[in-house]
């Protein structure tokens, strides 16, 4: 074959290859659903608690504590840090777990093709022919899904007003796979168009 059209095969097969990764390296969609009572036009001070039966205070919790004080504050309400009773609740719970793995594909594949070789006395001849093929690379990849579900009470009765969940997964060693970065991104969907759509549920890319 012509070393020009091994050239032009060798580059279509390095575009697929990069088109492979490009693919391979989005963040999963995150689905959420919310259910509330109203509007909550009422934007006033919050205190982010531990959700009743979740893990109490802890490094990790407190990176979820902080994604969520993040998005509310952005909406207007007011983190209560101090003594004083807060008008609002933020009860926070999460998981990530690990749902398996698999092993990737290796990136780059080599072959070896054998020729013909022939001659000897006589006429005589032998001949050797074959290929082998393999793989450079290739990792073990662990799959984990993560949720994150806050309930936001008034806390004059103790009443939800408003509650939501955001599940999403993501694949250890790939762009956003960070706990802290999943985080935040959890966080974000979940109070996008703050309420949301009541009883819906939608996908954020």
């Amino acid at each position: 074959m012509p070393v020009n059209n091994l050239l032009s095969i060798a580059a279509a097969g390095a575009a697929l290859l990069a088109g492979g990764c490009t693919a391979t390296t989005r963040n999963a969609p995150v689905e959420v659903t919310r259910y509330h009572i109203g509007t909550l036009s009422e934007r006033t001070t919050v205190a982010i608690e531990p959700m009743t039966g979740a893990a109490q205070i802890s490094p990790e919790f407190q990176m979820y504590a902080d994604a969520v004080g993040t998005e509310l504050e952005r909406l207007g309400f007011v983190q209560s840090r101090s003594d004083m009773a807060s008008g609002y609740i933020a009860a926070v719970s999460f998981t990530r777990v690990s749902r398996g793995a698999y092993r990737e594909q290796p990136p780059v594949s080599i072959g070896l093709g054998g020729g013909g070789i022939s001659g000897g006395r006589r006429g005589g001849g032998v001949g050797l022919g074959g290929g082998v093929s393999f793989g450079i690379g290739g990792k073990t990849r662990e799959v984990y899904g993560s949720e994150l579900a806050v309930q936001l009470r008034r806390r004059s009765d103790n009443s939800t007003v408003w509650e939501g969940r955001a599940v999403t997964e993501s694949v250890s060693g790939k762009p956003g796979s960070d706990p802290r970065d999943q985080a935040a991104r959890l966080a974000n969907a979940l109070f996008r168009d703050f309420p949301g759509e009541s009883g819906i549920t939608t996908t954020v890319k």
